[in-house]
């Protein structure tokens, strides 16, 4: 029996993702042995709850049991959450992204604050048409404002040592239950199983 598809998975499990205070940001599938490998990608404004992410586990796997579309193929429910190093694609993302450096890279033609159209900033306060960025990095911090419709991507980078008062001070903060920069993160927040129809796996 062939899989189901990554959409169909991601239908079956939005409403129960929602109810626990989640945001569904993608669902994946894939062989794994022979078990098929499900994995949940779900993010939220503060810190999980691992509480809440060991139920919506238990009920997601409940649901793909009852739906069926697997068969009798074991496999094994991953829940985990973004890496660090995620980009940013919708307002969320950089509203959960503040504080945090960012590799940005702009639109052909779009007029960039540092001169060149690839470059590194720290992520301020963002709206639904543009985002506050910090250059200058602890040295000469300062901000500038950037359309949203200018950026052609950006991806959070991976920090080791803290960021200087005053660019965190021009950031605006670390958003709410986000941890602050340069600290250790642990960004997976479970790994689980599904019992059926075989005897579950875990990672």
């Amino acid at each position: 029996m062939p899989m189901p598809t990554e959409e169909r998975v991601s239908q079956l499990v939005a409403e129960l993702v929602e109810r626990r205070g989640f945001d569904l940001e993608g669902v994946a599938i894939s062989a794994a042995g022979p078990a098929s490998k499900v994995k949940v990608t779900v993010d939220s404004d503060g810190s999980p709850d691992l509480d809440a992410v060991a139920e919506l586990s238990t009920e997601i796997s409940q649901t793909l049991d009852d739906a069926g579309d697997f068969g009798e193929t074991p496999y094994l429910l991953e829940i985990t959450t973004p890496g660090i190093d995620r980009p940013l694609t919708t307002l969320r993302h950089w509203q959960r992204a503040q504080g945090r450096k960012v590799k940005i890279t702009l639109n052909p033609g779009a007029e960039s604050p540092e001169g060149k159209s690839t470059f590194e900033a720290r992520v301020g306060v963002s709206t639904d048409t543009d985002v506050a960025l910090v250059l200058g990095g602890k040295r000469k911090p300062h901000r500038v404002t950037v359309p949203l419709a200018d950026i052609q991507s950006a991806v959070v980078q991976v920090e080791f040592s803290p960021p200087g008062a005053a660019e965190l001070e021009l950031a605006g903060g670390v958003a709410p239950g986000r941890p602050q920069p340069g600290a250790q993160e642990d960004t997976d927040l479970e790994t689980t199983e599904s019992d059926s129809p075989t005897e579950g796996i875990v990672e």
